[in-house]
Parts: structure tokens; C-alpha cells; sequence
């Protein structure tokens, strides 16, 4: 299967980067290479590329779909967590531009057998990165009712999380659950027909969570972003899209710290903290797709992008 996946946000995240063409570029959520290849477009002979993703498949797309670029692209297979050790391995110590495109991709959830999608029935995976050992199924079988219910809660921002946590208890004491299947059929059970009937696929948000979950996904941004910034040359630039409200908070309260770093209580006349900006906010408030990119690709509908650049 081609590693298909249409790059959200993909004219906005470029112009945002306001790209040098003797830079280094940085992409910490390679995927199909989509974003990559319109950055790499804007490089000279002396530019150079850095394309990270943990998913095997991935790697193997965005090297085949980069291949004109030569010798300007190096493409690492690590988590964009260790971005910093991966780039220092490289000898590189500063950046122009970083871009993380966040969540999960067209093709891992088009890929039936990752585990990712709820349409069809495999078994419970939803790694990306597959050289880890604990899976989705590990979650719903192993995670106590309560401790599901906290990630179906927060993480899927689902309204029916103790129902749905209750049930997946209830059912697993028969024996395991073992498919994404069997996993919906539980969910299906466990929301009331009415809401099924509006709010999309009863079992999107929790399979999100999930996911979410499984791959640490809010953990490693917020450890990664204070570091990300400091990797910027003077005016370089670091894009952001997110797809969920807690990520979409993270980047955001990051951001604003690192602009606006003292700590000072409000009545001190001089700030005293000694905490120094390391830059601003260019999106005051965050890009979102236009109405042409929410007709082609549906799945841009809650995508966010936010920008920041080092001073």
C-alpha cells in the first residue's frame, strides 16, 4: 500500500517557517514526507533536510518521495523526543526551522492491520512505532476500570468515558478482548442510541485515547518543546499542528512561557526572576484550514497550527 497522507495545513506550515534556502530544516513527524517535500523545494545546494519518524513504513515513503532531493536530506528513524541527541549525532547543534505534524497518519489508519481504525476488525495494536512491545490490547485488558476511564476521559474528551470503562471491565472478565471489533461492539453498547445517531462513530474517541495512550503522545511533546526551542538559530522558526484540545494547550501554553518566561509576582515594579524571552508567538491566535482544504480532506477539520520564532 502507498504511504498515501495529505499534508494539513501544508501552504500555511511552509510559508509559516519563512524558510532560508541555506538552512536546516527539521521535521520530527516525517510520515509520508508531505510537509517535507515542499520544504525541501525551498532549499539551495547548501540546504539541508532532517526528516524524523518512528513508523518503519514512513521511513521507507518519505525516502522513496525525497529521493530527488540527494544528499540535502537525511532521514532518521527515532521518536521526535530524542530530536536534540539525533541532531547532535549529526553534528548539528542549531536549527532554522522545525515542523511537528502531530497525531496519527492518513496511512497508519487506512493500513487495516495497524490496528489504528475502528472500521474494520483486526487485532488491538495502534503502535508507531512497531519495535515497542506493549499494544492497545495490553490497555483494554490491563489497565484497571478506573485508570481507563481517567485516559477515556481526558485523552478522548468522551462524555460516556465511565460507561464505556464499566462495560470494557464487565466484558473482559469472559475473556480477553483481543480485536478492534470487538472493542466497538463493547463501545457501542455502552452509549445511548440517541447520541450515536449525531456524534460521529461511537467509538472514535476512544480509540483516540487510546492511541493517545499507548504512544505517549502528550507526554512526549510537553518534554520536547522547551528543547525544540532552544535548537532555533535567532529567527528560526518552529510550526505545530495539532489535532486535540489538550495538545493544542500544551503548544500553546509553551509557547507563551517561553515568550514570557518571568515569574515575577505583578506587583513588582522590575523583574527580578532573571528569566529571558527566548522569542515570541506569531500566531496570536491559531491557523485553521480553509474551506477548500475542509472539502478535499476531512480530516483537516481539527487541525491547529501554531508558530513560533526564536529571538
Amino acid at each position: 500500500m502507498v504511504f498515501e497522507h495529505k499534508s494539513v495545513l501544508l501552504e500555511e506550515t511552509v510559508n509559516g517557517l519563512s524558510i532560508k534556502p541555506d538552512g536546516i530544516y527539521v521535521d520530527g513527524t516525517l510520515g509520508g514526507g508531505g510537509h517535507a517535500y515542499e520544504v525541501c523545494k525551498h532549499l539551495s545546494n547548501k540546504g539541508r533536510f532532517i526528516g524524523i519518524d518512528q513508523d518503519e513504513a514512513a521511513i521507507l515513503a518519505a525516502g522513496s518521495r525525497l529521493s530527488d532531493f540527494g544528499e540535502r536530506v537525511t532521514i532518521v528513524r527515532s521518536n521526535y523526543c530524542d530530536m536534540k541527541l539525533q541532531l547532535q549525532k549529526l553534528g548539528i547543534d542549531k536549527v532554522d526551522g522545525i515542523v511537528l505534524d502531530l497525531g496519527v497518519s492518513s496511512y497508519q489508519l487506512d493500513t487495516a492491520e495497524r490496528g489504528f481504525s475502528y472500521r474494520v476488525d483486526v487485532p488491538l495494536d495502534m503502535r508507531m512505532d512497531r519495535r515497542q512491545e506493549k499494544t492497545a490490547r495490553d490497555i483494554v485488558n490491563d489497565y484497571s476500570e478506573m485508570d481507563l476511564f481517567r485516559i477515556i476521559r481526558d485523552y478522548g474528551e468522551e462524555k460516556f468515558a465511565k460507561n464505556i470503562a464499566k462495560h470494557i471491565a464487565m466484558e473482559r472478565e469472559k475473556g480477553p478482548i483481543e480485536t478492534t471489533g470487538q472493542l466497538t461492539e463493547i463501545i457501542r453498547h455502552a452509549i445511548p442510541m440517541k447520541f450515536q445517531k449525531t456524534g460521529g462513530h461511537p467509538a472514535k474517541r476512544t480509540f483516540q485515547a487510546i492511541r493517545i495512550e499507548l504512544n505517549r503522545e502528550l507526554e512526549v511533546l510537553k518534554n520536547s518543546l522547551d528543547d525544540m526551542i532552544d535548537m532555533l538559530n535567532v529567527g528560526g522558526r518552529i510550526c505545530i499542528i495539532t489535532f486535540h484540545s489538550l495538545e493544542d494547550r500544551i503548544v500553546k501554553e509553551s509557547f507563551r512561557r517561553n515568550e514570557n518566561p518571568c515569574t515575577c509576582p505583578s506587583h513588582f515594579p522590575v523583574c527580578v526572576c532573571g528569566n529571558v524571552s527566548k522569542g515570541k508567538v506569531i500566531t496570536r491566535k491559531p491557523i485553521l484550514p480553509s474551506e477548500e482544504e475542509l472539502d478535499v480532506n476531512s480530516r483537516s477539520k481539527s487541525a491547529k497550527l501554531r508558530i513560533f520564532e526564536r529571538s
